[in-house]
């Protein structure tokens, strides 16, 4: 449960975007172990209690878009410029610099973007992709696509490794 964290900001998004986890646990199933205090919200998922549970905790489904070149040159929310070509994606909540897994669902393609921008502002929408992201899971023709966001490193884990070396 290394991204503990980072499940937990991605069930919120996806109870914001009425969208839910993309992993095997169903609500309740730790309710049989321990005794219930209180209810639990009806967004929250339930805790994974299996590796399998924990590993698909880091991942999203939803709809993606991309963001073109009219937007080259612009400062993105982490500061840093805009470049169609990069594999880059902005995300609402992931920190900057977080490597992501997304997987476009029709095609099984998938790339690995870093996020260094906030967004999307479209409701319902979970990630934007910068052209060169998108042009790689075979999206650009389509614009938008039901895809699978899985986070495969995060800054602070990668100082960690950084600090071991």
């Amino acid at each position: 449960m290394k991204h503990h964290h980072l499940a937990i900001g991605l069930a919120m998004a996806c109870a914001a975007h009425g969208m839910t986890m993309a992993q095997g646990t169903t609500p309740g199933a730790a309710s049989a172990a321990a005794p219930v205090v209180a209810p639990a919200p009806a967004a929250a998922p339930a805790a994974p209690t299996t590796p399998a549970a924990a590993q698909g905790a880091d991942a999203l489904e939803g709809k993606i878009a991309h963001y073109g070149s009219k937007f080259a040159g612009r400062r993105t929310a982490s500061g840093e410029r805009f470049n169609p070509g990069a594999l880059t994606m902005a995300h609402n909540t992931l920190p900057f610099g977080t490597q992501v897994r997304v997987t476009n669902l029709a095609n099984k393609r998938s790339v690995i973007a870093r996020v260094n921008d906030r967004g999307p502002t479209t409701p319902g929408r979970i990630a934007d992709l910068s052209t060169a992201a998108a042009s790689r899971i075979g999206m650009l023709r389509a614009g938008i696509v039901e895809a699978r966001l899985e986070v495969v490193s995060t800054p602070a884990a990668k100082a960690k490794r950084a600090g071991k070396a």
